[in-house]
């Protein structure tokens, strides 16, 4: 089984990568983008047996920083 877990920064959270991406497309002419939320996508290779449960213990655990982040468990 395959896991793809999407990381990103809670609203109200600051993201000045979002922030630089978003200067940097402005300057290169594409004016129409007013915001950017930059995150990550983690790709797992479960053995058998293993559950969305238990993923979202590694999330909890490891993979996201819960405090200033969310993520979302997609089984693929």
């Amino acid at each position: 089984m395959k896991a793809r877990v999407h990381v990103m920064l809670k609203t109200g959270v600051l993201d000045p990568q979002g922030e630089a991406v978003r200067h940097a497309l402005g300057a290169m002419g594409f004016n129409q983008v007013e915001g950017v939320r930059q995150g990550k996508v983690i790709d797992l290779e479960l053995a058998d047996g293993a559950t969305e449960a238990d993923v979202t213990d590694m999330c909890e655990k490891l993979l996201a920083n819960t405090v200033i982040e969310r993520y979302e468990i997609e089984l693929v």
